[in-house]
């Protein structure tokens, strides 16, 4: 069973606003006699993805909405009115209202001592965050939760001020790429003028904090709070209570680092993800094709190592004791194209 049918047989349209919501986009397809790959074309998506939206297997994203509303002639903004129904599906029932109350928010508190959280996480970070549990619906989850992150791009945002443990920046999830765009979006959010992103830097002591919660505000109406856990988080709306988790999270703050400190830690951890620290066989370095082996420069890299980790190590070769840089595939694909280039 997945969150999006919740049980329901996904053939069947009327079972959820999902279902509902595929069968119309493949009526309209089939009305203009438009196979999935010219649609997915026009959605700038695959065909894999547009079988599965009418089939009721997946949860689109909001541009995918968009692309339906702009190609059927008489979809008059239909498949964006029906879209929020369909996301909603995407997130477990516990979760919904949460995320309902998310998106009124004006002012957004979040701590989390182990991981970035929802809100911010990249789409890669949020994959292999979310891939840890096996989800049958992996790919609806990850729309999902990067569909949030909307209400800090729009056009009145709600502000953020976030608050992590250093240890979540050294806590690598995915691989090193991974983690460096991590950082980046961070470090994005840091130099904002609209949000505020401060690091409690570990200095060998815990503060006493282990549980992950925020509090949401709003332009009226009290503050709630919400705590994450095992198996299920839950929001909070007693005075008492969020007196308490306010109190709390000022006493986070004025442990935590000043804001303005916040994007030099990253850049700095970024740097250190670039290098290669594990102990990769001598025999296992080749040279590139593309280096220029003619008393110049020689760059090697190792092939075993990036198909096992997904990340590419790259040394020079009259340095073979010096550090080695990490590099993703596609960084390293266009190293190649310019010693190519630089070779020609």
């Amino acid at each position: 069973m997945t969150a999006e049918t919740d049980g329901a047989d996904r053939t069947d349209p009327t079972s959820s606003a999902l279902a509902h919501f595929g069968m119309e986009v493949r009526l309209e397809r089939e009305a203009l006699s438009m196979s999935r790959a010219d649609f997915g074309k026009e959605a700038t998506c695959g065909y894999d993805l547009v079988a599965k939206v009418e089939k009721g297997q997946r949860v689109p994203p909001r541009e995918f909405a968009e692309a339906c509303d702009r190609v059927f002639p008489h979809a008059n903004g239909r498949f964006l009115r029906l879209w929020p129904l369909a996301l909603k599906l995407a997130y477990p029932a516990w979760f919904r209202g949460y995320v309902e109350l998310e998106g009124k928010a004006t002012v957004v508190r979040m701590f989390h001592p182990q991981l970035v959280p929802g809100l911010v996480q990249t789409e890669e970070y949020a994959r292999a965050v979310l891939r840890t549990s096996r989800p049958a619906n992996l790919e609806s989850l990850v729309t999902a939760r990067v569909e949030r992150q909307r209400i800090l791009t729009r056009e009145n945002p709600a502000r953020l001020w976030l608050v992590l443990n250093e240890a979540v920046l050294r806590n690598r999830v995915g691989s090193p790429a991974v983690m460096r765009d991590q950082l980046a979006h961070l470090s994005d959010l840091a130099e904002n003028p609209t949000h505020r992103v401060q690091i409690i830097r570990d200095k060998g002591q815990h503060h006493g904090w282990a549980s992950p919660f925020g509090l949401l505000s709003f332009s009226d109406g009290a503050d709630v709070v919400h705590v994450d856990g095992f198996p299920k988080g839950y929001v909070l709306a007693e005075s008492g209570d969020v007196a308490a988790a306010q109190d709390a999270y000022d006493l986070l703050k004025a442990m935590a680092a000043p804001p303005d400190e916040s994007a030099e830690l990253f850049d700095s951890i970024s740097k250190d993800l670039l290098m290669i620290h594990a102990d990769i066989p001598e025999q296992s370095w080749i040279s590139s094709s593309y280096s220029q082996n003619n008393g110049g420069e020689c760059v090697e890299w190792a092939p075993e190592y990036a198909a096992a980790h997904g990340v590419v190590p790259v040394r020079d070769s009259k340095n073979p004791d010096g550090p080695a840089l990490a590099l993703s595939p596609s960084a390293f694909a266009g190293l190649v194209e310019f010693a190519k280039h630089v070779d020609a």
